[in-house]
């Protein structure tokens, strides 16, 4: 088994992008979802309600966040965090409260007009903290802006066996960018990574958080915002959750226990336990 592609996604429900290779720090990989899209009352958005975000490109470099978005030119916001920058609370699902820096006035109206509606663009600073959820975490473990966990892995088996079920039913193939996942392993039987416990990369562990469930993003085709019914429909037939019947599952969750480290496309990936 092995890497065969690593994503980032800089901004929260903002259109991601593959790298070749992928730091590891404290929150997961270096760069990835760092900066969030919040409503006026501090509140996450996502393609779960506004589906145009997914028409919003990104591009990082070492000092700079870029967002581009067609008919609107592009942006530029910096990376690294600011101490002149107005702390703001804010919310993402349970964890309220969470300290973000506000990025300011030009990425907010940039944004608001992209999207149509009113929002300000935050990012990570040293006052933010957010540990895993219980459960699944354990001393040290923290997370970004991601709805619960730092990473997300799917196999490329994976992908083809559920595509090769919408073909049969009609449909058209859905590409891998509509999970927005992290690491992509080619090598291993369909949905093989439902029961990997821990992996290792290199000298990165990762740690299994749990199955995903998934939602309406997953029909948002992540070039044009606009929405279909699948793969939600397949995977109805034979992924669906036993403990929540009403969701699927579609990937793996990992928390990082290596809180450093590199990984590149090509590494090859051993199943720990």
């Amino acid at each position: 088994m092995h890497l065969s592609a690593l994503n980032l996604h800089p901004v929260k429900s903002l259109r991601g992008f593959g790298v070749g290779s992928a730091e590891i720090d404290d929150l997961g990989f270096a760069g990835d979802r760092r900066f969030l899209v919040v409503d006026s009352a501090g509140a996450f958005l996502t393609q779960r309600t506004v589906a145009r975000m997914a028409q919003v490109a990104t591009a990082i470099d070492a000092t700079t966040l870029t967002l581009r978005s067609e008919g609107f030119g592009e942006i530029h916001v910096g990376r690294q965090p600011d101490p002149q920058s107005p702390l703001v609370s804010v919310q993402v699902w349970k964890s309220e409260g969470l300290k973000a820096e506000d990025c300011g006035p030009q990425p907010a109206d940039w944004l608001s007009r992209v999207l149509g509606l009113p929002c300000r663009l935050v990012r990570i600073g040293p006052a933010f903290s957010r540990p895993v959820r219980p459960g699944t975490a354990r001393p040290g473990d923290r997370v970004h802006f991601a709805d619960a966990f730092p990473l997300l892995v799917i196999g490329e088996a994976s992908r083809r066996e559920m595509n090769d079920r919408i073909i049969e039913a009609g449909g058209e193939p859905v590409p891998m960018d509509r999970f927005r996942t992290n690491l992509v392993v080619e090598g291993c039987e369909p949905f093989a990574e439902d029961t990997w416990k821990r992996i290792r990369i290199g000298n990165v562990v990762l740690r299994s958080a749990g199955p995903c469930l998934r939602c309406v993003i997953t029909t948002t085709d992540q070039q044009t915002g606009i929405r279909g019914k699948e793969p939600l429909r397949t995977l109805a037939t034979f992924r669906r959750d036993p403990a929540e019947p009403t969701y699927v599952r579609f990937g793996q969750n990992l928390i990082n226990e290596s809180k450093s480290g590199v990984l590149r496309v090509g590494d090859p990936v051993e199943v720990m336990d």
